[in-house]
């Protein structure tokens, strides 16, 4: 039984249409497990933007903290610096002729202070 030309030529495109359907359907399948994982990873990228937005939050309020705190720094620096000035002048410059006295009597009582902490712990 010999095929005619028409006959081998439907074979041929029938066999091409079952392998293009075949490969077509593996494709579609394919892609819709793709759609599915990219479903997936756009949800829990939602979720991770929302964990941001917290974070965010907590953030901003920390900075909003740490500006009051630096305000109240700068107030007290600015404070101290204001004492400073009021006693270098009239406290620490009248004084400043007793100091070499002064120092080695602290400085002696200090020492007595040690021994006899020493000699209490020692018993």
């Amino acid at each position: 039984m010999l095929l005619t030309l028409n006959q081998v030529l439907f074979i041929i495109l029938t066999v091409a249409a079952v392998v293009v359907a075949t490969l077509l359907a593996l494709f579609l399948v394919q892609l819709r497990r793709t759609a599915r994982e990219g479903e997936k990873t756009l949800a829990k990228a939602q979720e991770l933007m929302e964990g941001m937005k917290v974070i965010e939050a907590k953030i901003d309020s920390g900075l909003d903290d740490l500006g009051h705190v630096l305000s109240t720094s700068k107030k007290a620096v600015s404070r101290l610096s204001e004492i400073t000035y009021f006693l270098s002048p009239k406290g620490l410059r009248p004084s400043a002729k007793y100091w070499p006295f002064l120092f080695p009597l602290i400085r002696f009582g200090w020492q007595q202070l040690k021994k006899r902490k020493e000699k209490h712990h020692g018993e």
